[in-house]
């Protein structure tokens, strides 16, 4: 969830350039939240002091809250991107009604001047296509905000990593270099799409059946790879998923994929024979709404497999998605499918899009920064780059956190502020803090269940009515909502009423206070849970 800002200036005079506007997706802690976003606060009321936005490349993380935070801004900044990544941007401002936001797409190794920043567009690789890093140039030093990347010799499609590029920067002198820190525990090199487009070749040519491989639609080489195999084996390709046939649609109208063998529609595969078919599907991460989520739940219009079949995961699991992964795993295992993942080949089929440590190591080498800043992953990540920085000699390292602003020069690099920050949770078709409290309601009735109260009280304080209780989210012993173990909730809350002076009774906040305690109990008595209540007061 990427949101990057680099200033130049005084404080009273300071122009900023901003570098990425990613999402991050919601969980198990997020109840009805899909979509979570930077919080832009710090730059909502200077939004005129943005010279420029910048885009490293197309990833969800890096681009994904682009046209949810637009408006917040409230800048009329140029969008710089490459082709690639200016195409896909330019269709989520469109989804979002920005058709008046324009993207300038400007050619890799293409140069722009931002207010006091010139800025170089300098090309690696990494698992999408026209992955960039950039050079900042500025009167007090140059920067190297590396994005993501790794050093692949053989990427499949696009250039290979610029290093002459990045060795003629380190040349000139670099003050500071952000950088990617996801790999960092990983001893030596991430691996080649070269040698998983092999691996999956031999690995489709010896499978029979209908086979499904599974992978992030982002990754284009690799959907490029799959489908070679398949055709190399004989099977024509069937892609299977929105983003799966967004993402391809991107990557022909732009060039990145020249030369494409005819692909087959959902409703045509099933004429064909299961030896001769191949699905290209989204999902690899369990997601429910996904192609592979919904076959495996056998509730996909088109698709099924079953005996005989095959699903290849050629993809990695991201931390917190096991539960997900393994559950769609099992369904699928339950109905004869079999289930090849990249732990089960002797070559692999799936390599990450991070740097190693021998790949860090060598960017080091090439770009010779005086002062680390290590981005990307968790706390853990980020404290041990900035160690290994140390250890091949870098000057300085700092280990950021969301929020810090860090001055570069002059002087010593320090953090000297730290400037508004947070999420945004998409909660619907709003974007909501996340700790505001109709989010933490949400989380305590996913957790505690619901209870409502409603009491009639005249003008005199008598009861007229009630008190009644409804309950959500509370199940009987045989799950069942709740509905008769009620009546010791209903006996309680009458109790508390009836306890009252008639005095008290005419005073909402009273009556309120004294059914929620007497709910509240009550229920924790009875259900164990204490859930959330609500009073309903009415007068008459």
């Amino acid at each position: 969830m990427n949101l990057n800002a680099y200033g130049y200036g005084p404080a009273h005079a300071r122009r900023w350039i901003l570098i990425d506007v990613g999402v991050t997706f919601g969980g198990e802690d997020t109840p009805g939240i899909d979509l979570i976003t930077p919080d832009p606060a710090f730059f909502e009321d200077q939004g005129d002091l943005i010279d420029a936005v910048f885009l490293t490349h197309a990833h969800e993380d890096h681009i994904g809250a682009l046209a949810l935070l637009w408006s917040r801004f409230k800048t009329n900044a140029p969008i710089y991107a490459t082709a690639f990544t200016a195409h896909l941007a330019r269709g989520k401002l469109l989804e979002r009604g920005l058709k008046h936001v324009k993207v300038t797409e400007i050619p890799l190794g293409g140069e722009v001047q931002a207010g006091p920043f010139g800025v170089r567009y300098i090309t690696l690789t990494h698992s999408i296509p026209e992955p960039n890093a950039l050079a900042l140039r500025t009167p007090m030093g140059t920067v190297l905000h590396t994005g993501d990347w790794k050093i692949d010799p053989d990427p499949q499609l696009g250039g290979v990593t610029d290093i002459e590029g990045l060795t003629q920067l380190g040349d000139e002198g670099v003050l500071a270099m952000v950088c990617d820190s996801t790999n960092v525990f990983v001893e030596g090199e991430s691996g080649s799409e070269g040698t998983v487009r092999q691996n999956l070749a031999r690995l489709i040519a010896g499978l029979s059946g209908r086979i499904a491989v599974t992978t992030f639609a982002s990754n284009v080489a690799r959907v490029a790879s799959i489908i070679e195999a398949a055709r190399g084996a004989g099977r024509s390709v069937c892609l299977v998923g929105r983003s799966m046939h967004k993402i391809t649609d991107a990557a022909i109208a732009t060039g990145v994929i020249q030369n494409l063998p005819d692909l087959i529609d959902e409703e045509t595969a099933g004429s064909l024979p299961d030896d001769h078919l191949l699905f290209l599907c989204t999902g690899s991460q369990g997601e429910a709404r996904a192609a592979l989520g919904r076959i495996a739940r056998n509730d996909h219009r088109h698709i099924s497999l079953g005996e005989g079949d095959t699903v290849i995961f050629s993809s990695r699991v991201i931390p917190g998605n096991e539960k997900d992964i393994f559950e769609m795993q099992n369904r699928l295992a339950e109905r004869g499918v079999r289930i090849i993942t990249e732990r089960m080949t002797d070559g692999p089929i799936h390599v990450s899009g991070h740097p190693a440590r021998e790949e860090l190591r060598q960017m080091y080498q090439w770009v010779r920064p005086q002062i680390a800043i290590p981005v990307h992953g968790e706390r853990r990540h980020i404290v041990e780059h900035a160690a290994f920085a140390r250890s091949l000699q870098v000057s300085a390292a700092l280990t950021p956190r969301n929020g810090d602003m860090i001055r570069l020069a002059p002087g010593t690099p320090s953090v000297i502020d730290t400037v508004p920050n947070g999420r945004l949770y998409l909660d619907g078709n709003r974007l909501v803090p996340a700790e505001g409290d109709g989010i933490r309601e949400r989380r305590a009735l996913a957790a505690y269940g619901f209870m409502s109260v409603s009491v009639a009280i005249d003008e005199d304080g008598d009861l007229v009515d009630g008190p009644l209780v409804r309950a959500r989210g509370l199940s009987e012993e045989d799950g069942r909502s709740a509905d008769e173990s009620l009546i010791e909730i209903d006996e309680a809350a009458e109790e508390a009423m009836l306890g009252m002076k008639r005095r008290k009774r005419v005073i909402d906040e009273e009556v309120e206070r004294t059914l929620v305690r007497a709910v509240r109990k009550a229920c924790e008595r009875h259900f164990g849970r204490r859930p959330l209540i609500d009073v309903n007061i009415l007068r008459v």
